[in-house]
């Protein structure tokens, strides 16, 4: 078989990795793929916005392409999955009607409040209603609040306003900075819930839903959850902390019924359905649904992964899931991102990375590359996150152990990670 997979950053690298690891897989491209992905399958420098689609159509149809996998959110909610399926090209991904269940909160919103799926309470408003906005902000007694931006802004659109000064910020930020483009012509002010968040990603075949073992992330920058968000700072699965009781009511209460809810609505969903769940004395909320695979959730799922990804994949592209559930190594995954100078707020590129070396072909230490590209026979850095570095072992603090050791040997400049990703985890089984 031939796959083209869609992106590049860390989940792309992974999902490479992943299907190369498949008998079924022949070769793998990858647009615009990144230097590590380079590695292991031929990159193709073809853009992936949407007035670029005619190009990545015409390049799967010379190539013969027999799955297209689709990474980012962006190609999702623009429609390419529509555009492939037109020509008859087997692409796995949502199309845009259904995407939009990442591509516009205030649609997610309304579907899952139609259908009683939990959610915090909210309310919507247009850059039209501005004044509106800041007077609801003016009048309300109850801190902190979330301020969300409706569309796409690369993980970057939520806000936990601690104040009313900060959230008359927020609400500027989206309505007159226009900060976050048309992403933020509508924002929900939300209800801010205590408690923790899960990541459960879902295969879907637009009739079957099947879920992947939990996740949790990182997305503040600095250690002990401190500094602005980010698109994700590390990961780890399985979640100790999530018991067997309120993640069954994670998938009878939210996942499940949001299934019923796109059929009900005509929508066929088949891709993946990740959803980010907050528990809140062990009854969950849905904070936010993506229509894609989770970076860097993904870079914990997948090692775990005890089956070939591939056929998975074919089968929810064409609606025909054969399982009923997937099988899991029971090691525990860690995944620890190391990003470049200034990120969040801005992001460094052409600093060499040096002590990959050290890791190449190991299958104990593995480094997933995001902002990354080969240069004079040097990787550097090309973006925000650069690597992911990821490990797995019996135990929390053996993994760790691990992987902060692999840390200590990667070097670039202004190079930066948290130290605490799963610290929690490996506390709860000591």
């Amino acid at each position: 078989m031939k796959v083209l997979v869609i992106g590049s950053g860390g989940r792309e690298h992974c999902l490479v990795w992943k299907i190369s690891k498949s008998p079924l897989a022949e070769k793998i491209y990858a647009v615009p793929g990144n230097g590590g992905i380079s590695e292991i399958a031929e990159c193709i420098d073809i853009k992936t916005t949407k007035n670029d689609f005619n190009e990545l159509l015409k390049f799967a149809e010379d190539k013969k392409i027999d799955l297209t996998v689709v990474g980012p959110e962006g190609p999702l909610v623009d429609g390419i999955a529509d555009c492939f399926q037109k020509k008859n090209l087997r692409v796995f991904g949502p199309v845009r009607h259904a995407a939009a269940i990442e591509g516009s909160k205030v649609f997610a919103r309304e579907l899952l409040d139609k259908y009683g799926i939990p959610i915090p309470e909210g309310v919507v408003f247009t850059r039209e209603n501005y004044g509106e906005a800041i007077d609801y902000i003016g009048r309300r007694k109850k801190f902190p609040v979330v301020i969300k931006a409706d569309g796409l802004a690369a993980g970057k659109g939520v806000t936990i306003a601690i104040d009313k000064g900060q959230a008359t910020e927020a609400i500027k930020e989206c309505f007159v900075s226009n900060k976050f483009g048309n992403s933020g012509d509508r924002i929900i002010i939300e209800e801010y819930l205590t408690g923790y968040e899960v990541s459960i990603l879902s295969f879907c075949d637009g009739k079957k839903i099947i879920p992947m073992d939990p996740a949790q992330d990182y997305k503040r920058i600095f250690d002990n959850d401190e500094g602005k968000n980010t698109g994700g700072m590390g990961s780890y699965s399985p979640v100790p902390v999530l018991k067997e009781e309120v993640y069954k009511r994670i998938l009878n209460e939210i996942i499940f019924p949001t299934g019923t809810a796109l059929a009900n609505e005509n929508i066929t969903y088949r891709g993946i359905l990740y959803a980010g769940v907050l528990i809140c004395n062990d009854k969950p909320y849905l904070l936010e649904y993506n229509c894609r695979f989770g970076d860097p959730e993904t870079q914990v799922i997948l090692p775990r992964l005890a089956e070939d990804l591939l056929p998975i994949l074919m089968e929810c592209a064409d609606g025909n899931l054969s399982r009923e559930k997937l099988d899991w190594d029971k090691n525990r995954c860690v995944c620890v991102v190391a990003a470049s100078e200034g990120y969040p707020e801005s992001s460094s590129s052409g600093d060499i990375i040096t002590g990959l070396d050290n890791f190449t072909g190991s299958d104990d230490v593995i480094v997933f590359h995001a902002g990354t590209k080969m240069r004079n026979g040097n990787i550097v850095t090309n973006g925000g996150r650069v690597l992911g570095v990821v490990s797995r072992a019996g135990t929390f603090k053996e993994v760790r152990e691990k992987i902060y050791s692999a840390m200590s040997r990667i070097k670039f400049r202004g190079m930066q990670y948290r130290k605490d990703i799963a610290l929690k985890a490996e506390r709860s089984e000591q």
